[in-house]
């Protein structure tokens, strides 16, 4: 897989995943939208870690600095 995220990519994710959690453990998000929302953001953190999204791969989006 090559990289296809950059940093400020991979951080907002990051920080969107952390709201989530913080929303679902202080009870602001529960049930199936609290289930569905922890799911995403698993996969944002999982994405960011791994800096390639397949989303962004289908879309043929590049979000990483280029090397010259």
């Amino acid at each position: 897989m090559k990289k296809n995220m950059g940093s400020t990519d991979k951080a907002i994710r990051i920080v969107l995943a952390v709201l989530v959690g913080i929303l679902y453990l202080t009870n602001v998000i529960s049930g199936t939208a609290g289930l569905v929302l922890g799911i995403f953001a698993c996969i944002l953190v999982a994405t960011s870690f791994i800096s390639f999204c397949p989303l962004y791969a289908i879309l043929n989006t590049n979000t990483c600095k280029t090397r010259k």
